[in-house]
């Protein structure tokens, strides 16, 4: 017998009354189909930190960059409150190492700093995003903890914050920033410290960097800092480099790019791009200039 061959349940059942055979197939079917759903372990309760955060972050959709003020502020605030008691709470143990101790998870801990920025941000989803750019430097008996991130809201928006946290002697920490920056608008943004030089021994340089999109090819922009102790104060920035990618050596930052101009040239008239060079060096004023070629 062929269950195909009937076109519904009624009349396959019908046919069994007729020839009074129990279905037992079909019951089973019916009964696993038709059985009550297994319950499912309830979802953890969300933390009350993160829901507020993502939830002023998808108030940004289709708000311009220069009218995002009063939600990147307050989305803020609340992110490096909580940092500077999350510092607290877990203050860094030992030397900065890129192989830490196994009490720590292995994880080095900047990485450590990031995971929680990026948990805080683990409510969002497209085009809402997060990247969390942290860092761990001794610095004489101390340590500089940088807690930045760079909040992105569509593929031009962004609005980025670097802090940071002085760790004492003891590796406690602060719960307030000593110093906070907000680099560039509309770029990521990414962190890499230059050896200090002769006369700055005691201060920490370091620059960020990061591109936006363009009409056609991403434009760099990167600042050089300086950090005393009290202040953090900028030394040197170029913006919106066209094509512009950066390399770091020693002392000497390089960035090679191409100009528009002769990009949109090239390719009227069918000839290959020609890309520049702009080569500096450290100096106890900032960068200065080598060649630009």
């Amino acid at each position: 017998m062929s269950c195909r061959r009937y076109t519904t349940i009624g009349t396959f059942l019908a046919r069994v009354r007729r020839w009074r055979v129990i279905p037992v197939l079909v019951l089973t079917c019916a009964a696993s189909a038709w059985a009550a759903p297994k319950n499912k372990k309830a979802a953890p309760p969300q933390d009350p930190l993160v829901k507020q955060v993502g939830d002023l972050a998808r108030q940004l959709w289709g708000v311009p960059l220069d009218e995002s003020g009063p939600l990147t502020s307050q989305i803020e605030k609340l992110v490096l409150d909580h940092m500077g008691q999350w510092l607290q709470a877990h203050p860094p143990a030992g030397e900065p190492s890129p192989s830490p101790p196994a009490s720590t998870g292995g994880q080095p801990y900047e990485v450590q700093v990031r995971r929680e920025i990026e948990r805080l941000f683990s409510d969002l989803r497209p085009p809402l995003y997060a990247d969390g750019e942290t860092f761990d430097r001794p610095w004489g008996q101390r340590r500089l903890i940088g807690v930045g991130y760079t909040l992105g809201w569509s593929d031009y928006d962004r609005a980025n914050v670097m802090a940071l946290f002085e760790a004492g002697a003891g590796g406690a920490v602060a719960a307030q920033p000593v110093a906070v920056t907000h680099f560039v608008p509309d770029t990521n943004m990414y962190q890499r410290f230059l050896p200090s030089p002769p006369g700055h021994e005691a201060e920490l340089w370091f620059m960020l960097y990061g591109t936006r999109l363009g009409k056609s090819h991403p434009r760099l922009s990167a600042g050089l800092y300086a950090f005393d102790g009290k202040t953090l104060q900028e030394l040197w920035k170029t913006i919106d480099v066209f094509d512009g990618k950066i390399t770091f050596a020693g002392d000497r930052v390089v960035i090679n790019y191409l100009k528009e101009r002769e990009l949109a040239h090239a390719i009227a008239t069918h000839t290959p791009a020609v890309r520049h060079e702009a080569a500096y060096h450290l100096s106890p004023k900032g960068l200065e200039l080598e060649y630009d070629r």
